[in-house]
């Protein structure tokens, strides 16, 4: 058990670069400038509890499961939200995550270059599906965008008999891959501008560096996987607009 002394120096720099962000964006009078101290705070206290839970279950399948589960809820409803809250939003975005993550473990774990053991699938599984939410709510936010800011040209092309779908397909395309932007980014540079996570934390768990690199470059190619199928898979459920929506908060 970790003393509370011994945690007194993360402390202090967490908190210092708590200060650091709320000062710099309130100094900017950028809206909501304390959300990233609190979301610091919490995925403190969500970091702790987990940790707690997770040295119980690690090894127990249906326990992992349910851990997946619970986490696959949580994403696809904090998308579901940046989307604007709704019980139609919550079934597009995690029906298209579910697809996505599911085809991308499916692959993972099916050709056996990971094996399927509980740790693995609850590690790949949470890294996949963190992503995947972020996709998501990147890529309906960015269609979202792109529509209003061009509604007069979707009116065009509907006052000369397109379909919703066609106004809007240029738009739709160019939000699937803003979405997909900072996960192409991070895997292009990966090894030369960042060791990743799932990299380090493998080589500290007593992986060879080649081992840990395997099991990186997995990871990356999972999300790409799942974070390609998801954003289209959303987006062609949100690409049919016949009014102009609202901007998203």
């Amino acid at each position: 058990m970790t003393a509370l002394g011994d945690l007194a120096p993360t402390l202090i720099a967490v908190g210092l670069l708590m200060a650091v962000a709320a000062a710099v964006l309130a100094g900017s009078r950028v809206p909501h400038a304390a959300a990233p101290a609190f979301a610091i705070l919490r995925g403190a206290a969500q970091l702790a509890a987990v940790s707690l839970i997770l040295g119980a279950v690690i090894a127990s399948a249906g326990w992992v499961a349910v851990a997946l589960a619970v986490m696959f809820g949580v994403a696809a409803m904090t998308a579901a939200r940046r989307l604007g809250w709704g019980w139609r939003h919550l079934a597009r975005v995690g029906g298209s995550m579910a697809a996505g993550i599911a085809v991308s473990l499916l692959i993972v774990f099916a050709t056996g270059s990971i094996d399927f053991t509980p740790r693995y699938a609850l590690a790949v599984g949470g890294i996949v599906i963190g992503n995947s939410m972020a996709i998501a709510a990147l890529a309906g936010r960015r269609f979202n965008e792109a529509v209003i800011d061009r509604w007069d040209e979707v009116e065009g092309w509907l006052a000369l008999g397109a379909s919703p779908r066609q106004a809007t397909r240029d738009m739709a395309r160019g939000a699937v891959y803003s979405a997909l932007i900072p996960s192409i980014d991070q895997t292009k540079t990966t090894g030369l501008v960042t060791l990743p996570g799932a990299f380090v934390g493998a080589i500290f768990g007593g992986l060879s560096p080649l081992e840990a690199g395997r099991f990186q470059i997995m990871v990356l190619a999972s999300i790409m996987a799942a974070g390609s199928v998801t954003a289209m898979l959303l987006i062609s459920l949100l690409a049919p607009v016949r009014v102009r929506p609202g901007r998203l908060l």
